[in-house]
């Protein structure tokens, strides 16, 4: 059959409730369902000329010229105006590949992707520091989207976002939402957040604190009467303890573990799960809120203590392990075991407890 479009692979996304299209020279057009890769239909292997032309199509020419220098490049895009698509083009082996990531119409409530009570607690608080943490393609970008939407149709507070790119659209409600996208409204996160105090927010969101000064200027916003919203590419609490603790010099450690203690609200950490059902994903969680128990352990830095001591006693304020959080998704029929065993942060624990179901 002839090379389809990048617009009937689109389509094909859209129809077939398809979260991922790949696209590289030499290889056919896959798409993932469910966690897996299926190649599309009866077509053939896509030539040089055929990603040429699907990246003229659909890339602006700021990221063409930052994929001309650099190798790569994100972006969204928005076919027909219907469904969006969150792209990224790079090279490898010298030639072109495409990643498209199907963004859903409707941004899920809370109650929808399973989030601790408490958490709506938090999006009405007036400062702090909210994570949300886990690997790409987790679901961290949902995430704070529901969060954004729920602040939007319940509060009456001034969000701005930095994204990038700007993945989920917020139209005002009761909250006033401003969007912000790192290159085309401001040219970096510490540029934006230096910024942003001057804006008179209530609520900032930070897509990714992927650098110390992004780091830095989301604590201290945190710090001084800000709610800050923001991800980190960690798994587990501690270890996002861990990371932001280390990113800093040595000589500034002792300042940020203050710091942090005082301004840090609950850490989120996700990752998503094949359902039984095959209908889609489901998000298993582990949830840290930060008690004085906490935020002293983050003070003598002890994040190893984390888990036995803070989580596992934590019920009462919604704390769990991931682990736990995956064993009730197998009691509920929601995973399978294998699932939970390749998900779990403790393969061998979790394969002894997957023996009694």
């Amino acid at each position: 059959m002839p090379t389809p479009s990048i617009q009937e692979l689109m389509d094909a996304c859209i129809d077939n409730d398809v979260t991922d299209i790949h696209l590289s020279v030499g290889s056919r057009p896959m798409m993932r369902k469910n966690t897996e890769l299926c190649i599309f239909e009866d077509s053939e292997p896509l030539s040089r000329e055929d990603l040429a032309r699907m990246l003229q199509e659909i890339t602006p020419p700021r990221i063409l010229k930052e994929y001309e220098t650099s190798g790569s490049g994100d972006f969204s895009y928005d076919p027909k105006k219907q469904v969006r698509f969150r792209v990224a083009i790079f090279r490898q082996r010298g030639e072109c590949a495409i990643a498209l990531r199907r963004i859903p119409n409707k941004i899920p409530g809370l109650s929808d992707i399973g989030l601790p009570e408490s958490v709506r607690d938090i999006c009405k608080r007036a400062r702090g520091l909210f994570l949300v943490t886990g690997p790409t393609g987790s679901g961290k970008t949902t995430t704070l989207a529901s969060l954004v939407d729920y602040i939007n149709k319940n509060c009456g507070k001034h969000v701005i976002t930095f994204e990038d790119p700007i993945e989920y659209y917020h139209e005002s409600i009761l909250s006033l939402v401003h969007q912000r996208e790192i290159g085309v409204d401001v040219p970096n996160f510490p540029e934006a957040l230096r910024r942003a105090l001057r804006q008179d927010p209530d609520v900032i969101l930070v897509g990714e604190m992927r650098d110390l000064e992004t780091i830095r200027a989301a604590v201290s916003a945190a710090e001084t009467g800000h709610l800050v919203l923001a991800t980190l590419h960690t798994s587990g609490a501690a270890s996002t303890i861990n990371r932001i603790i280390d990113a800093f010099p040595t000589g500034e450690q002792e300042h940020i573990k203050v710091q942090l203690a005082g301004s840090l609200i609950a850490v989120l950490s996700q990752t998503l799960c094949s359902r039984i059902d095959k209908e889609g994903m489901v998000a298993a969680y582990e949830y840290l809120y930060c008690t004085p128990a906490v935020q002293a352990i983050i003070r003598t830095n002890r994040p190893f203590q984390i888990d036995g001591v803070c989580i596992q006693t934590g019920k009462s304020f919604g704390m769990q392990l991931l682990d736990d959080h995956l064993v009730s998704l197998v009691g509920s029929g929601i995973i399978s075991p294998m699932t939970a065993i390749e998900k779990a942060r403790d393969p061998r624990l979790m394969t002894e407890k997957m023996q009694r179901f």
